[in-house]
């Protein structure tokens, strides 16, 4: 019986926070933004998207056996808004290069996670400084994007970085999680 209560108590908390993996296939919808809050206080953005990673390990009190290192770019459907009144197509396009800018740096965080983290000893030793640097990269990158865009309303520099977004994640293909 207790088993059965935890099982319903995962799922319940699993249905109240929905979270969407990054796929390439996957792109966004209107209808994956659900919450009602403009938590921004800011009347002049259309709309939010929460997303980034979450990650897992698998370590050993043995520092010398393999260490595994699981990455994923997710977007958070109860944290995401949108104001009805005022979307449309090409502010979802800018929306989704938000959580495609946040693959680009998952991808970046698993392509130095390879390289330099191979055992448990390893992770103890760099992961803590490799993600801080690769999150900082990422906070400022998604900054200098809705600057640089005006959160999407400037449409030349909306362009540039759609290929730049879309360039940035074929350069780091192999990197993607399969």
């Amino acid at each position: 019986m207790k088993y059965f209560l935890l099982f319903c108590m995962l799922g319940f908390n699993f249905l109240l926070s929905q979270k969407i993996e990054w796929k390439p296939d996957r792109k966004l919808i209107w209808e994956n933004f659900k919450s009602k809050k403009n938590n921004l206080g800011n009347p002049d953005i259309v709309a939010y998207t929460h997303c980034g990673w979450e990650y897992s390990v698998i370590t050993s009190s043995n520092l010398k056996v393999p260490v595994k290192v699981d990455i994923q770019t997710i977007f958070n459907e109860d944290k995401s808004w949108k104001d009805d009144k005022r979307i449309n197509d090409y502010v979802l396009i800018h929306e989704q290069k938000h959580f495609d800018i946040a693959e680009i740096h998952a991808r970046k965080l698993r392509k130095e996670v390879a390289e330099k983290i191979k055992n448990t000893a390893d992770f103890k030793k760099y992961f803590n400084s490799i993600y801080s640097k690769i999150s900082s990269e990422y906070k400022n990158y998604q900054a200098e994007y809705d600057r640089e865009t005006k959160h999407g309303m400037n449409k030349e520099k909306q362009s540039e970085y759609n290929g730049k977004i879309s360039e940035d994640l074929e350069k780091l293909n192999n990197y993607q999680k399969l």
